[in-house]
């Protein structure tokens, strides 16, 4: 098995998911829908024993996602 990148719309990544986005590399925790009461943001959430962070983005946005095949 290998990973690979792939890119993918916003609304296709799930907590558990590991991503790149932003020049930041993390695990998905949790996905904050209408963030700051705007439907068209999301938020990804990290949250690890180490560091916690918020990444707002736009819902029709794209991230990568690494995946194996």
């Amino acid at each position: 098995m290998t990973d690979t990148w792939e890119t993918v719309g916003m609304q296709d990544v799930r907590p558990g998911d590991r991503v790149r986005y932003r020049e930041y590399e993390f695990t998905i925790a949790r996905i904050d829908d209408k963030f700051l009461g705007m439907d068209a943001m999301v938020c990804l959430i990290e949250d690890e024993p180490t560091r916690w962070f918020a990444y707002p983005g736009p819902r029709d946005g794209q991230i990568e996602v690494r995946r194996s095949s």
